[in-house]
């Protein structure tokens, strides 16, 4: 029964995913947004949500209802460092291996077209962001008020950044290429009352007409629609795989930190797949990287403010995981900061440091021997 949850709730992301990215990107086009805005705002945030559940329910679950605190804030700051982890690793390697093949196959090449100013700017403001959090994980117990003035940071830094995004100006070209609304696609659904134009129905045999669009209300029920569709299989997904993981006895901040965010994660390797698959990589990246400043911000708060939130010898081989996201972050973009360029190539450095982390966190002292956080 598991492995149908997992094929199904699977299949059902890769929908979402599809009809989100379609939606999202003619939100975008009615408000005249920048590609920064798009993909590393509301793409990111949007897709961001089924990973982000898990601290929260996990952290302020026992709060809010009773419960075993330790377990379950195990499980919830594992979620909070596995996320960027996960994002700046294995994410920006799913996404290098998709350009490799569509190059392979002639629909593009492993060059990417990225805007380096927004990609910079999104390295500059995780590496911010996430080192103050992880910082506060090595303050001594009597400092420990600190972490209260990095929460408001964080909360002040987010929202400089999302201005920064939403204050950009669309550059000339950027809402080029954009397919069909997909709900429109429906039967009765391409006529004047989907359509900013005025004609009487029946006029309307082609998509493209007088340069139409589909009216707001119509972009807002297939984003929100896909969204919805988006949580509900990643929690199908992730319910099934805790099931699974403790049916083989596996350790509880191991499942958060590593099996967990594979499956929360999804949506934005989706997202990213399908945007460079159009040569969109913009969005791709943005959507990535918005993600890391994302969840380098907010749930993080929740770490630093109700759980313990340091760094002792049983929390080691989770905090490491901090660690992995600055080196691939750094490694990944620097060069891309260096040269402004970036190729797919670049990207694959994330899944040999992946790969390196989840060999000491599952068979070597170092991670077996850990002692779950609380």
């Amino acid at each position: 029964m598991d492995i149908v949850l997992l094929v199904v709730s699977l299949g059902a992301i890769l929908v979402a995913a599809e009809l989100f990215t379609n939606g999202i990107e003619w939100f975008g086009r009615r408000l005249n947004l920048a590609e920064g805005a798009v993909g590393s705002v509301l793409a990111a945030v949007a897709t961001a949500m089924p990973e982000t559940l898990i601290p929260v329910i996990a952290i302020l679950g026992p709060i809010l209802f009773g419960g075993d605190p330790e377990a379950s804030h195990a499980i919830g700051v594992g979620a909070i460092l596995g996320a960027p982890f996960m994002l700046s690793t294995l994410a920006m390697f799913v996404t290098g291996i998709a350009i490799v093949i569509f190059a392979r196959r002639g629909r593009r090449g492993t060059a990417m077209r990225v805007n380096v100013r927004v990609l910079g700017r999104d390295v500059a403001f995780f590496i911010v962001g996430y080192a103050i959090a992880i910082g506060t994980a090595f303050l001594p117990s009597e400092l420990g008020w600190l972490k209260w003035v990095a929460a408001a940071v964080l909360l002040v830094l987010y929202g400089v950044y999302v201005r920064l995004h939403f204050t950009d100006e669309a550059e000339e070209g950027e809402a080029e290429d954009l397919n069909q609304l997909h709900v429109t696609r429906l039967p009765g659904m391409a006529g004047p009352h989907t359509l900013d134009i005025d004609v009487l129905p029946g006029e309307i045999d082609e998509w493209e007409v007088d340069g139409a669009t589909p009216k707001m209300r119509i972009i807002v029920s297939q984003v929100v629609a896909a969204l919805a569709l988006i949580i509900i299989g990643a929690q199908v997904f992730v319910g099934a795989v805790e099931h699974l993981s403790n049916q083989i006895g596996l350790d509880p901040t191991i499942l958060a930190l590593i099996i967990a965010p594979i499956a929360t994660e999804l949506p934005e390797k989706f997202n990213s797949v399908l945007w460079v698959r159009h040569g969109k990589d913009t969005l791709a990246m943005g959507n990535i990287t918005g993600a890391m400043v994302f969840q380098s911000c907010f749930p993080t708060i929740l770490g630093l403010l109700f759980t313990t939130w340091a760094f002792t010898p049983d929390t080691a081989i989770s905090f490491a995981s901090a660690g992995v996201a600055f080196v691939a972050t750094i490694l990944i973009f620097g060069n891309m900061l260096r040269t402004g360029h970036l190729s797919a190539w670049m990207l694959l450095i994330g899944g040999p440091l992946y790969l390196i982390y989840v060999y000491l966190a599952l068979f070597t002292p170092l991670g077996a021997g850990a002692a779950p956080l609380h």
